[in-house]
């Protein structure tokens, strides 16, 4: 994680241990880490704005609590969550992980523990990160399309071939392969498989049946 892409920020009130989680995990070269002696501290800052992975301690001196905290940070599904505690009982912790918290670290925290924890987010979020951009490049591709061409591309993706599209579109078969054309040379698609490829990749963006553009 590095200026492009998110931090690694550390809500942990106990000094000697937020100094020791904080240089094990900014060890790595490139790596951006905060560390916070509260969650006043760390919304004070504004530093939710830039925060990929969020490690906080449950229990919190201030006016924001860390249910209050975790409260907040429910549905940014753009931060993964670590709450550290003690001495919880099942109900507590069900209802924690339940508000949006990806696991639950035992306090106090063994830095090593932490660091390998952070490390396999990190390696998670970068590809929720590839994914999405992954995504939003399939959708801006075939944004351009008209709706003539939304049309054509998805019967192609129902298997159909020139002729039968030109069945169902009334249009000529070679209407058709001009739209194909069209179609592959605005998608910046070098053969059918990938502009099928792009295809669906946007429909699982939208979670929708094949439907392109704004």
């Amino acid at each position: 994680m590095n200026q492009s892409g998110g931090h690694i920020h550390l809500i942990l009130p106990e000094a000697v241990e937020r100094a020791a989680c904080f240089r094990t995990l900014a060890e790595p070269g490139g790596r951006i880490v905060r560390s916070f002696a509260s969650a006043d501290a760390w919304l004070e800052a504004g530093a939710d704005a830039d925060c990929a992975i969020l490690l906080f301690h449950w229990q919190q001196a201030g006016r924001v609590s860390g249910e209050t905290l975790l409260a907040q940070l429910a549905g940014r599904a753009d931060v993964t969550i670590f709450v550290a505690a003690s001495r919880l009982g099942i109900a507590d912790a069900r209802a924690i992980l339940r508000g949006g918290a990806h696991d639950l670290l035992p306090a106090p925290l063994d830095p090593r523990l932490v660091r390998r924890t952070i490390d396999e987010a990190i390696t998670s979020w970068q590809a929720r990160r590839d994914a999405l951009a992954m995504h939003r490049d399939a959708e801006l591709r075939l944004a351009a399309l008209t709706p003539r061409e939304r049309d054509i591309l998805e019967a192609i993706a129902a298997g159909m071939g020139n002729k039968a599209i030109a069945r169902r579109l009334d249009l000529s078969p070679r209407t058709v392969e001009v739209h194909r054309a069209n179609i592959m040379r605005r998608a910046g698609a070098g053969s059918v498989a990938e502009l099928l490829r792009l295809a669906f990749t946007a429909e699982l963006a939208r979670g929708n049946p094949l439907h392109f553009g704004a």
